[in-house]
């Protein structure tokens, strides 16, 4: 595993639609071991693969919940994701992004989800999220499609310090 530097705006290939994944090789599993190592270093809960310059339909979300620091927080590897069910409730939160360091953002988001993919050895999954881990998912599916927070936010502000990726309490 290798931490794996993350790229910012206005690089590219964060608006390029992503690649879907159609072999499941050990070019795949060394990135997706990369990129659980470069999300788990960062001060982030979620990354795409096009955040570290690899335009390929691939995500991973470590999130736990803040309430019960003794559940580790879990972590999802979803190849090819795709939102199939977006709650009608919708719910406005603070957002920030790796890519975009420095700013934050008000987005609107579905308050519940259903993702649909494939793990990392290319068996189906379905994963269903609400709250905060509904909004990363969103997030980070996002950004397969060229789409930053940014896009979607209401409102955008400075902050000091580096910005954090979908930050409830992390």
């Amino acid at each position: 595993m290798a931490f794996r530097e993350i790229v910012t705006i206005p690089e590219p290939v964060l608006r390029r639609k992503a690649r879907k994944v159609s072999e499941f090789d050990s070019e795949l599993q060394t990135l997706v071991d990369d990129m659980v190592e470069t999300v788990q270093q960062a001060p982030g809960v979620g990354l795409a693969a096009p955040q570290i310059n690899v335009s390929q339909r691939v995500i991973v979300v470590e999130y736990g919940d803040d309430e019960d620091e003794d559940v580790p927080p879990k972590l999802y590897i979803v190849v090819n994701p795709e939102i199939v069910r977006f709650s009608q409730e919708k719910i406005t939160a603070t957002e920030g992004c790796l890519s975009i360091p420095g700013f934050a953002g008000e987005v609107e988001r579905s308050e519940s989800i259903t993702v649909k993919g494939s793990n990392r050895r290319g068996q189906p999954m379905r994963i269903k999220a609400t709250g905060w881990l509904a909004r990363i998912f969103q997030h980070e599916i996002d950004h397969l499609d060229g789409v930053l927070f940014i896009d979607r936010a209401e409102r955008v502000w400075k902050v000091e310090g580096e910005a954090r990726q979908v930050a409830p309490a992390d």
